[in-house]
C-alpha cells in the first residue's frame, strides 16, 4: 500500500481521480514458511547491543554449534543469554511460564489444574546471597547478565520476535535473575508423595504385610505405620489433589485468526511418542583400560524426544572460562561437557526426596495446625491466575511449616501438606554445574557435587591427568527413626534432621577400573537410614549390559564408546531365546512366528521383524506361565503377537519392522506446518541404546577437538534457520559430529562469524 500511496503521488492531476478510488484489497497473508524466514535472528554481520562492555565473537560452526569469545565473566553470559535466546526463545518462554504457574495466559482454561498445582508448590524464596552463591560464587552476578542478554535479545528483535510469538500474539516479558531459580519439574516431588499415599491405601486394604510383600524394597526395610496416622482416611481424592503436572507436555496455544487458513496452521494431532524406554546411562573409563593410558568419559542422559531438542549445544570462552557441551535453553553455562581438564555426565538415581505430613487443624479455626502440642498459624497466600479467554481464577493457597497444603479433608480436621526439595535452598535444577565448568581435577567433581543437589544424579567424571571419580549428587533428606515410605503426622515427632551430604556414596579411581550407571541402585545396602526404595528384585540390564562390554576388553577407545552407545542387543531377549527353539508348532502362522524369533539374533534393528514379533509377544503373552515352561502360553502369546501387528502393521509379513513401533516424533509446539519426520529408530527399551538418546558425549582428552557429540533434530529451534533440522537425520543414524574446543579448529569449521559490539 505505501508502494501505491508514493506512487499515486507522482501522478499528473489529470490522473488524480484514479489515485482517489478504493485502495485494492490487501496484501495476502504470508504462507508459514516465509513468516518464519522473516523472523530468523541475525546470526552473521554486527549488532551493538546495549549491555555489553567490550565486542563477543559468536561463532557458529558447520553444525550449528555457537562458540563465544568473550573478554570478561559478564559479558559472556549477557552473550549466551542473547545467543540462546536467538535459537530458543519460544521454548525458554514455555518453560518460563511451565515454572511460574502462568499457562492459562497463553492457552486458557487447559492450563489452569496446571497453572494451580505449580502455584501451590512453587519456590517461593526469598532469591538471597546464600541462595544465588549455591549455585556458584558469582551466582547472581552470572544469572543478572544472563538474563540481561535474554533481555537484550528481545528488544533487538522488536517486531521480528520468533514465529510463534507472531502467531499466538504473545509479547514476552523482560526476564529477571530470579526467573532462572525456578523449580521447574515438580514431577520428582509429586511422584514421591503419590508413591507414600498409594502405599498407605494399600496397607488400608490388604494390611500392612501384605502391602509390604507387594511392594517390597531392595533394602528390605519393615514397613511400619507411623504412630497417629489413619490410613484408612487417605481417599483417592488425596492423590487427585497432586494432579495437574504438564511438565514437557503443555497444551498447544491457539494462533491468531488472520492465520487460521494458511496451509499447516492446525496443529498437529500427535504430541510426540511417549518415551518407552526411560534412563540414562554413562560411564568413565580409568587409563588402566584405555589404549592411551589417557580417561575417556560418556554421557547419554535420555529425555523424552522433543522439537526442539531439550539440550542445546554451546562452547564458552572468556578469562576463567573455557567449557563446551550441552545446557538447556533457560539456564547459563554448560550442565553437562568437558573443559578439557575435567569431563562429567549425569544419570538419575531414584532418591525419596519428599514427604506427605498430615497436619492436625484446629476445628476451631481452619488455618491452625498443631505441631509440638501448640496450635500454630498456616501461612496463608491468595493469588489471581489469568486464564485466557475466561475470567481471572482466584486461589487461596495454605502453608505449613512443611511444605504447602495440597488437600484438606474439613470432616477429619485434617490437612496435607507436601515437604519435599521444591522448597529448599539451591535446588534449582543443574545450576550447580556452573562449577564443575571451572573443575581442575576430578576430584574436584567430588566437592562440587554438594552444590548439585537436584535433580538426584549420580554424578559420573574423569580428568585429562586418567583420573575417575563418581558421586551421588542429592538433596538427601536425613530421616531419623522412621523411612518415609509412608506419610507421616506433622505434630512433631517425625521431622527432618539436617540435610546429609558428607555421607553420600562416593569413588575415586576404583581397583576395576571403571565407574558405570544406568539408573542401576548406586546405594550400598548397609547404607542406612535409606532414602531410596528401589522394587526388589529389580534388574538394571541396561548397567550389566555396559559393564559387560567394557569387561570384554582391554584396550578401550572412543571409537569403542560410540559402538557402545549404538548397541541395540536385547538380553532380555536373549534369556527368552529358550522359550522358541527346539519344537515346532502345529498352526503354521504360529509356526512362522515362532521360526522368525528363533532364527534372530536379539538386535533390536529398526528393520527387524522378529524384533517387532518379540516386543509385540510380550506385550500380550502370560510372561510368567511362559518363562515358567508352559509352552501353551507361549504360543497364545505368538498367536496374539501376529494379531496386533497385522492390526497395527497389515498383513504382510514383510512389511513388519520394529521401527514403525519404535519411532521418535517431531512435532512443532504450535502449527504442523513445522513439524518434521519422524524416525524410526534403533535400540528401545531394554538396550543400552534407549530411544530418548537425545544428546550424547564421548570425551576425548588426548585431542580435545575429536571429543564426539549428538544431538537432535537440531541446535536452533527456530523454523527455517539452517540449523533447525540439520542434525535430524544423522541423529536418527546415531552418528556423531565433533564437538570442536580449539580456536584454530573452530575457525576451520565457522559457517556464520557475529559480532556483538557495545552500543555507544
Amino acid at each position: 500500500m505505501m508502494r501505491i500511496t508514493l506512487a499515486c503521488l507522482g501522478v499528473a492531476a489529470a490522473l488524480a481521480s484514479a489515485c482517489s478510488s478504493p485502495p485494492p484489497p490487501a496484501a495476502a497473508t504470508p504462507s508459514l514458511e516465509a513468516l518464519a524466514t522473516a523472523a530468523l535472528a541475525r546470526i552473521d554481520g554486527t549488532l551493538a547491543l546495549p549491555g555489553l562492555t567490550s565486542p563477543v565473537e559468536v561463532l557458529r560452526d558447520e553444525w550449528g554449534v555457537p562458540h563465544l569469545y568473550a573478554q570478561n565473566t559478564d559479558d559472556l553470559f549477557f552473550a549466551q543469554g542473547f545467543v540462546v535466546a536467538q535459537d530458543r526463545l519460544w521454548q525458554m518462554e514455555l518453560w518460563r511460564r511451565s515454572g511460574e504457574g502462568r499457562v492459562a495466559e497463553l492457552v486458557g482454561p487447559a492450563g489452569l489444574p496446571h497453572d494451580r498445582l505449580i502455584r501451590r508448590l512453587m519456590f517461593r524464596g526469598p532469591p538471597d546471597d546464600a541462595e544465588w552463591a549455591s549455585y556458584h560464587p558469582e551466582g547472581k552476578r552470572i544469572f543478572t547478565a544472563y538474563a540481561n542478554g535474554i533481555n537484550a535479545f528481545i528488544t533487538a528483535a522488536g517486531a521480528s520476535l520468533p514465529v510463534e510469538f507472531q502467531l499466538t500474539g504473545t509479547t514476552p516479558e523482560p526476564w529477571t535473575p530470579d526467573q532462572l531459580l525456578q523449580r521447574a519439574r515438580v514431577s520428582d516431588a509429586i511422584g514421591d508423595a503419590r508413591a507414600e499415599l498409594a502405599l498407605a491405601r494399600s496397607v488400608a486394604a490388604l494390611g500392612l504385610a501384605e502391602a509390604n510383600r507387594r511392594m517390597p524394597t531392595d533394602v528390605g526395610d519393615r514397613l511400619t505405620v507411623p504412630a497417629g496416622l489413619d490410613v484408612s482416611r487417605i481417599s483417592a481424592d488425596v492423590i487427585r489433589a497432586l494432579d495437574g503436572d504438564m511438565y514437557g507436555n503443555l497444551p498447544r496455544p491457539e494462533i491468531l485468526p488472520q492465520y487460521r487458513a494458511l496451509p499447516g496452521a492446525v496443529a498437529s494431532l500427535d504430541m510426540g511418542v511417549p518415551e518407552r524406554s526411560p534412563g540414562s546411562n554413562n560411564w568413565a573409563i580409568g587409563g588402566t583400560r584405555t589404549g592411551t593410558g589417557v580417561a575417556i568419559m560418556v554421557d547419554d542422559p535420555h529425555r523424552q524426544v522433543t522439537n526442539p531438542a531439550h539440550r542445546y549445544l554451546l562452547h564458552l570462552n572468556a578469562p576463567g572460562w573455557t567449557v563446551a557441551g550441552a545446557t538447556e535453553a533457560p539456564l547459563p553455562g554448560v550442565i553437562r561437557g568437558h573443559n578439557g581438564r575435567v569431563a562429567w555426565g549425569r544419570t538419575a538415581t531414584e532418591t525419596d526426596q519428599a514427604d506427605v505430613y498430615v497436619e492436625t487443624v484446629n476445628p476451631a479455626n481452619p488455618n491452625e495446625v498443631r505441631f509440638n502440642g501448640q496450635w500454630e498459624s498456616l501461612r496463608v497466600v491468595t493469588e489471581t491466575i489469568a486464564v485466557k479467554g475466561a475470567p481471572t481464577e482466584t486461589i487461596e493457597l495454605k502453608f505449613s511449616r512443611h511444605g504447602p497444603v495440597f488437600f484438606e479433608d474439613r470432616e477429619a480436621h485434617l490437612a496435607y501438606a507436601l515437604k519435599s526439595q521444591l522448597q529448599a535452598r539451591g535446588t534449582a535444577e543443574y545450576l550447580g554445574g556452573l562449577r564443575l565448568d571451572q573443575a581442575t581435577s576430578a576430584r574436584d567433581c567430588l566437592t562440587a557435587a554438594n552444590f548439585m543437589p537436584m535433580p538426584p544424579t549420580n554424578l559420573v567424571c574423569a580428568d585429562a591427568q586418567g583420573n575417575i571419580a563418581f558421586r551421588v549428587a542429592v538433596f538427601a533428606p536425613l530421616r531419623q527413626g522412621w523411612t518415609g515410605r509412608l506419610p507421616v503426622p506433622g505434630t512433631g515427632e517425625y521431622e527432618w534432621a539436617p540435610e546429609r551430604r558428607t555421607d553420600l556414596p562416593s569413588e575415586f579411581n576404583p581397583a576395576r577400573g571403571y565407574i558405570a550407571t544406568a539408573n542401576n541402585n548406586t546405594h550400598p545396602r548397609t547404607f542406612r537410614p535409606p532414602y531410596t526404595f528401589y522394587p526388589a528384585g529389580q534388574r538394571y540390564r541396561r548397567h550389566e549390559r555396559i559393564v559387560q562390554m567394557i569387561e570384554s576388553a582391554t584396550s578401550l577407545t572412543t571409537d569403542d564408546m560410540q559402538r557402545m552407545l549404538r548397541d541395540s542387543y536385547n538380553t532380555e531377549a536373549a534369556e527368552d531365546a529358550r522359550l522358541f527353539s527346539g519344537w515346532r508348532a502345529d498352526d503354521a502362522v504360529v509356526e512362522r512366528a515362532r521360526a522368525t524369533i528363533d532364527g534372530w539374533d536379539r538386535v533390536m534393528d529398526r528393520g527387524s521383524a522378529a524384533a517387532a514379533l518379540y516386543m509385540a509377544w510380550q506385550g500380550v503373552a502370560d510372561l510368567k506361565a511362559a518363562r515358567a515352561g508352559t509352552r501353551a502360553a507361549t504360543i497364545a502369546g505368538l498367536s496374539g503377537a501376529v494379531t496386533r501387528l497385522e492390526k497395527d502393521q497389515g498383513n504382510d509379513w514383510v512389511q513388519w519392522r520394529w521401527g514403525r513401533m519404535n519411532r521418535s516424533e517431531f512435532p512443532h509446539s504450535v502449527v504442523s506446518a513445522y513439524d518434521l519426520p519422524a524416525i524410526e529408530r534403533q535400540g528401545g527399551a531394554g538396550t543400552v541404546n534407549a530411544i530418548g538418546a537425545v544428546y550424547r558425549l564421548v570425551t576425548d582428552f588426548r585431542t580435545p577437538d575429536r571429543s564426539m557429540v549428538t544431538i537432535g533434530p537440531g541446535n536452533s529451534g527456530q523454523p527455517g534457520s539452517p540449523f533447525y533440522r540439520n542434525l535430524h537425520d544423522l541423529w536418527g543414524r546415531n552418528e556423531f559430529f565433533t564437538l570442536l574446543f580449539t580456536r584454530p579448529a573452530v575457525d576451520a569449521h565457522v559457517k556464520y562469524r557475529l559480532l556483538l559490539t557495545p552500543s555507544r
